[in-house]
């Protein structure tokens, strides 16, 4: 959590993991990444949309587009959904989206309505509760498991929308024709409208001119807790605060509850593909945390903790590349990964699906200018929401990883019983996405 924005304090903690992440990406276009490319070939196919990756934003994109009875087709390079991960935190205006693409009332029947939140020292001292109820009314927060929110977004989909095993070889630009995508089976798709939804790591967004996102400092475990007799615990999130380590869990359902620690380390280090290592370094680094957070943990199987470091990408203006140009545009984490401090990763790329599919619905078809002038409104639109919004993120990841013992008394004794503000920290989940009406082409 955070203290209020009108609150002076903000202006004298200078935290230095946040200054050190002020500089632009971006960088000169790039024409071509991947591997040279070999020109059309008599396999070539003609596709009005093509979707670069089926992870949320990108099954969320071709769902919204498919209510408003534009057809696409998804590009997986994996031979299935990759379904990996643990849990994500849905805010109302998450949920607002998913109403409107149609899976809203189908998801929630299947996961807890989370009423409030508890804050506490690491020896479980509580700090400060907060009722959402009473603190944000109209406030909706709900731990959703990933693998069940892509399987039930890829499920509305018209059979064989999501091509797997279609991995990327080249790209390049076609002018007026469109973007050519050579796949690695060599066969080739010429798109008029290229929607990049390929993740942090995109090599779409890299190609467009976009740097690697920036590593933060901080890296995260996290795991889902199971309990086949019934979780204990009160929809609530807990948190827990130490000294550059943070930690916390929240019931899913009856029978899940996930968890995270949150931690500062100078660099990602090794990855570590050995699931009981994974497990182990996160108990060693709460060994002496409360009973309740060790025992989700160890409820958890081996195989399913991961480890991620933390990055984000600051989209400057006047620095970073466009973000749309001649057909291709970028959404989700390609466009603007940000560190989860704000509950607000998987949130943003279900806004983007809903605005970017409103946008394209009436021009899908239709002469280029005006695909090209709807592609720029919705840049324009969710530039100006995903910039602010990764700031914050990150200053919130900052203040709360703080490592000096002196700092993390006043946090914990002061900043958090005092000044912290349940309402004003959650005024970003205020967003209205618009309705996916089908309308009649341009």
């Amino acid at each position: 959590m955070a203290v209020s924005s009108s609150s002076p304090l903000l202006h004298l903690l200078r935290p230095s993991p946040f200054f050190a992440s002020l500089r632009p990406t971006g960088g000169r276009p790039k024409r071509r990444i991947f591997t040279p490319f070999a020109g059309p070939s008599e396999n070539t196919r003609k596709e009005e949309v093509v979707v670069v990756g089926a992870g949320i934003a990108g099954i969320a994109t071709a769902l919204s587009l498919h209510r408003l009875g534009v057809r696409s087709v998804v590009l997986e390079q994996g031979d299935s959904l990759r379904t990996g991960g643990t849990s994500l935190t849905l805010f109302k205006n998450g949920w607002r989206a998913l109403d409107v693409i149609g899976v809203g009332d189908e998801l929630r029947s299947q996961f807890l309505g989370i009423q409030g939140l508890v804050m506490r020292s690491e020896d479980g001292k509580e700090l400060r509760s907060f009722s959402f109820e009473e603190e944000a009314p109209g406030q909706e927060v709900r731990a959703v498991e990933r693998r069940v929110l892509l399987e039930t977004l890829a499920s509305r989909l018209p059979p064989n929308t999501i091509s797997f095993s279609s991995r990327m070889k080249s790209i390049e630009r076609q002018g007026s024709e469109g973007t050519l995508l050579e796949l690695d089976d060599g066969s080739c798709i010429l798109a008029k409208i290229v929607i990049a939804c390929d993740g942090v790591h995109s090599p779409v967004a890299k190609w467009m001119g976009f740097s690697e996102p920036n590593y933060v400092g901080h890296c995260a475990f996290r795991g889902l807790g199971l309990y086949p007799d019934g979780q204990p615990f009160k929809p609530k999130v807990n948190y827990f605060y130490g000294r550059g380590l943070r930690a916390g869990f929240v019931p899913v359902s009856s029978t899940k509850v996930y968890w995270f620690i949150c931690f500062n380390s100078p660099s990602p280090g090794p990855r570590t593909s050995n699931p009981y290592v994974l497990k182990k370094e996160a108990l060693d680094l709460v060994r002496s945390w409360p009973q309740e957070l060790l025992d989700v943990m160890q409820k958890t199987p081996d195989n399913a903790v991961i480890k991620t470091p933390l990055v984000d990408r600051w989209l400057w203006p006047g620095f970073s590349p466009p973000p749309s140009a001649s057909g291709v545009v970028v959404a989700g984490d390609a466009w603007h990964p940000m560190t989860p401090n704000l509950g607000q990763g998987a949130c943003c790329a279900l806004e983007d699906a809903v605005v970017l599919a409103s946008k394209l619905g009436g021009v899908v078809g239709g002469r280029r200018e005006l695909v090209d002038r709807a592609l720029r409104e919705y840049t324009q639109q969710r530039w100006a929401r995903v910039f602010p919004l990764t700031i914050r993120a990150n200053f919130v990841g900052s203040l709360l990883q703080w490592e000096n013992p002196a700092v993390c008394s006043f946090r914990n004794n002061i900043m958090i019983p005092k000044f912290v503000r349940l309402g004003p920290f959650l005024e970003h989940t205020n967003f209205e996405c618009e309705s996916l009406e089908p309308v009649a082409s341009t």
